[in-house]
């Protein structure tokens, strides 16, 4: 009896997370759903499209149909049909709105992580279920944190080298080029194709980072000791990338390096506990010989937000803190 009830729960399980790819597809509910249903899913999506709203943003209803890519020299024609450019505005004083340019069907695969492999798989694609595990990234609720977080501390910033691991579309690097007269910042990704969204979304906000130098980078982490970015960066930025613990020996290797030496320089990440998750990349930290600091309360707004949705704040259903709020992670010398 046992058994049955566990086989059932699995099938219900799965059901659920087709319904969930279903409605991301076809948008909206299917006619057919009922209450129960309803619940199900919002219990099994936990990754929604749900963040702290400490940034707001809208879709840009005229987004443009090209972008010039001045490393080319030539107009790149966007995809209107998948891509979509969303409008932030920073909350800084006199600060330009910041434009980013997304792929719309990677804002709903990264909200079905999990069912995006389980297909994959089925289809015979199983090669490439890694590296989409890794590289569907869009907008997390970390990101926004760190972003935001940023925003708050642009002494922090201020004419220093600064590289953004794991940025995805680089929300945070961008919002740091812009508001904090950064020297330089670099946003990198492992992804090809989002490192062009990167070089993207910087030549659309080309006009708002003043003085500050802007770069994309593809970026593996792992990095060999002879890099040209070894001991190069005053800051490292990076947001939600400890969930997977096979890749914290490189992620950890490249902080070490990248970081300067002979002057002050540190790594701001921003994660979620989940589970054991965080924990056992900051012993690889310590063992590294680095040194860290791990902060739950750094800002008044999103503490505010973070009690809110533990108090019953509907906005984020299925929030839990272990998955959805980001812990502050310093790492020094």
């Amino acid at each position: 009896m046992e058994a049955n009830s566990s086989s059932n729960s699995t099938r219900n399980a799965s059901s659920l997370r087709w319904k969930i790819l279903k409605r991301a597809i076809l948008g909206g509910p299917s006619s057919n759903s009922d209450n129960q249903s309803e619940v199900g899913i919002q219990r099994i999506s936990r990754k929604a499209t749900h963040s702290f709203n400490l940034i707001p943003c809208r879709v840009k209803k005229d987004s443009p149909e090209e972008i010039l890519d001045s490393s080319l020299s030539e107009k790149k024609q966007l995809h209107s049909s998948r891509d979509a450019v969303f409008c932030y505005t920073l909350p800084v004083a006199n600060a330009p709105q910041l434009l980013l340019q997304e792929w719309m069907i990677l804002r709903i695969l990264v909200t079905l992580r999990s069912v995006t492999n389980m297909i994959l798989t089925t289809l015979g694609l199983s090669e490439i279920v890694h590296s989409v595990s890794i590289n569907l990234k869009g907008q997390w609720p970390s990101e926004e944190v760190l972003a935001y977080y940023c925003l708050a501390h642009p002494d922090t910033f201020r004419q220093k080298s600064v590289i953004e691991l794991g940025s995805g579309y680089g929300l945070a690097g961008l919002a740091v080029a812009m508001t904090t007269e950064a020297l330089e910042v670099i946003i990198s990704d492992g992804n090809p194709q989002v490192v062009g969204y990167i070089q993207h979304n910087i030549n659309a906000n080309f006009g708002g980072f003043g003085s500050t130098e802007v770069k994309p980078l593809m970026l593996h982490w792992g990095l060999d000791k002879d890099s040209n970015f070894s001991n190069k960066f005053d800051i490292i930025i990076a947001s939600d990338c400890t969930f997977f613990k096979e890749f914290h020996p490189e992620l950890v290797q490249t902080i070490k390096l990248l970081l300067k030496r002979e002057v002050s320089s540190e790594a701001i990440l921003f994660s979620p506990k989940r589970g054991d998750s965080l924990d056992k990349f900051l012993l690889k930290v310590k063992d590294s010989g680095l040194r860290f600091s791990v902060d739950e309360i750094y800002h008044t707004e999103v503490w505010k937000c973070h009690q809110g949705f533990v108090n019953g704040d509907d906005s984020w259903p299925n929030y839990e803190m272990d998955h959805c709020y980001p812990l502050l992670v310093r790492i020094t010398w």
